[in-house]
């Protein structure tokens, strides 16, 4: 969606939070515990997002490729990136997003390790 010369987004987005549960409460698969990446591409170009996963230690995973057509939205769960390896779970990151074009970033977590289950969501941090 643009107004004029305005284009609804970034280019590059932060989430520190990550952290993907290892157990799970009820039936599988939309009771797993999970961390799930939202990007929105209100533009009229397809945009190619980088995903790196930071760890305390220094370790990185990734970078992961995903596409988004134009005026479309994309979910991806952290716990199903497997190409170019699959991630380790279980431990606190942060995503580095970069984005061909600008999009809308949002992160979400379910937590299901017990039988009263918490979702939240945040928006990303968005760079000038």
């Amino acid at each position: 969606m643009t107004d004029g010369d305005r284009t609804i987004g970034k280019t590059r987005w932060a989430i520190p939070g990550g952290d993907v549960p290892l157990e799970s409460t009820g039936p599988e698969p939309e009771m797993v515990s999970r961390d799930t990446i939202c990007l929105l591409n209100a533009g009229e170009q397809m945009a190619t997002a980088e995903l790196t996963l930071l760890y305390a230690d220094g370790r990185e995973a990734g970078p992961y490729s995903l596409s988004v057509a134009a005026r479309r939205v994309r979910h991806v769960r952290i716990n199903d990136l497997i190409d170019p390896y699959a991630p380790p779970l279980g431990e606190a990151y942060g995503i580095d997003v970069e984005s061909t074009a600008p999009i809308v970033v949002q992160f979400t977590r379910q937590d299901t390790r017990q039988d009263e289950n918490a979702t939240l969501s945040t928006m990303a941090y968005g760079e000038e």
